[in-house]
């Protein structure tokens, strides 16, 4: 059964923006993430293993387009929420370059508009690269953007799956949209998904991602894909756990021995930060989570960008303000979550300090002893953080000694990776 979100006709909607509460809520974080879709689910790929295309069905009607009124409130209230200098703007989809340009350029003025004194705005977008020119190009790096950029590998293990409309691959075109991004000297990280098509080739991706794309800071992000909303079976698309596991060790070893403090892998700074004992940045592998949202075009704002459902919508924020929606009791609730309903397995777990469970999403299949609320990655995360745990503890006592953590490629350059534990 699909479930569809009403939509409220604009003009009524006008009338219902909120001003900030004159008292802070309690539970009212000082940050939080916010990702902003302004043309909503709509996009020009196809990506076969994209989980947000389906969400279109949820606002059956629209015309997908955040309008001006509704970004000058979502970039205010953005603004009003925050008690901290810096606020992220965070564009993602869909693809939110279809919004146009003029969009983004008044979402600037906006910002400058409603900053408060001596605060830093941060813009960021996700994008698939594919309509990046000399203009878009110009535009980011005159506003400092940060452009997060999906590439998934080399033309085989990309175009396997990124393709468009039509069916045809896109990696030349991802990779004339990179190209542009460098001319013109925007900042840029790669964000590459693991699936079926790559998982079995960590050193080939992340070479490929260092060497022909020069990049310097790189997410990897698992392909999991249920069967259907209640299956703990996944899709032939999506990756093992034992493959995310060893793909991230492959990567590791050929990092670790050369590429500290040159090469940003997100997975390793969360890593090192949660041996550290220091907070790890990443919703999926800290403690609790419920502070990265999700906003869609018509201000409808969710629980988190895995969770667009009807079930998982706070409210919008044309009729109660964001920071009281971002407060709310059942947002606090779905946070505490994370670690509340871990299962014993994972409590007991000596890699739990590192992993914390994963991301909620992906908690559908059951423990050895069959208790539910397991994550589907379980396998390859022992793997990966047993592996790293002897590195990662060199890496923090460098730290402690007030030495930089690249000082282990000295020693480590020249071991073997303990490969039994791959197999």
């Amino acid at each position: 059964m699909r479930h569809e979100v009403e939509i409220i006709p604009e003009p009524e909607l006008l009338k219902m923006a909120p001003t900030a509460p004159v008292v802070r809520p309690a539970n009212a974080p000082p940050v939080f993430h916010l990702l902003a879709k302004p043309r909503g689910a709509i996009c020009n790929l196809d990506c076969k293993y994209c989980f947000y295309l389906s969400k279109e069905d949820l606002y059956k009607g629209s015309t997908f387009r955040m309008t001006d009124e509704m970004l000058e409130t979502y970039i205010r209230q953005l603004i009003e929420s925050h008690e901290v200098p810096e606020v992220t703007v965070a564009w993602q989809g869909g693809e939110p370059t279809l919004m146009g340009l003029d969009f983004f350029r008044r979402s600037i003025v906006f910002e400058k508009e409603y900053a408060k004194p001596g605060m830093k705005i941060q813009n960021t977008i996700q994008t698939n690269g594919t309509l990046i020119n000399d203009e878009w190009a110009a535009f980011f790096k005159e506003n400092d953007f940060l452009v997060g950029l999906s590439i998934d590998g080399p033309r085989e293990m990309h175009d396997y799956y990124r393709v468009d409309r039509q069916g045809e691959p896109t990696f030349d075109k991802v990779m004339r949209g990179l190209s542009l991004l460098q001319k013109h000297g925007v900042e840029w990280n790669a964000l590459t998904t693991i699936h079926h098509a790559n998982a079995d080739h960590p050193v080939e991706v992340y070479r490929f991602l260092r060497d022909e794309c020069k990049a310097e800071f790189i997410q990897f992000i698992p392909i999991v894909e249920r069967l259907t909303p209640d299956s703990n079976m996944v899709t032939e698309r999506s990756t093992t756990a034992e493959q995310y596991g060893k793909f991230l060790v492959g990567v590791f070893e050929e990092w670790v021995r050369r590429d500290v403090a040159k090469v940003y892998v997100q997975m390793f700074d969360v890593a090192l930060a949660n041996w550290h004992g220091e907070p790890s940045g990443l919703c999926v592998h800290s403690k609790t989570c419920g502070g990265a949202l999700a906003i869609e075009h018509n201000g409808d704002l969710y629980s988190c960008d895995h969770f667009v459902t009807p079930q998982y919508k706070l409210g919008n924020i044309r009729e109660k303000h964001m920071l009281e929606l971002v407060g709310s009791e059942p947002q606090v609730k779905f946070g505490n979550d994370k670690y509340d309903r871990l299962p014993r397995y994972c409590r007991e777990c000596e890699v739990r300090f590192a992993c914390h469970g994963g991301c909620p999403k992906d908690r559908f299949i059951t423990t050895p002893d069959g208790e539910p609320g397991l994550n589907y990655l379980c396998a390859g995360f022992k793997i990966f953080f047993n592996h790293i745990n002897q590195p990662m503890r060199t890496m923090s006592q460098l730290l402690h000694q007030n030495r930089a953590p690249a000082e282990i490629m000295q020693t480590y350059a020249g071991k073997n990776p303990a490969v039994s534990e791959l197999h």
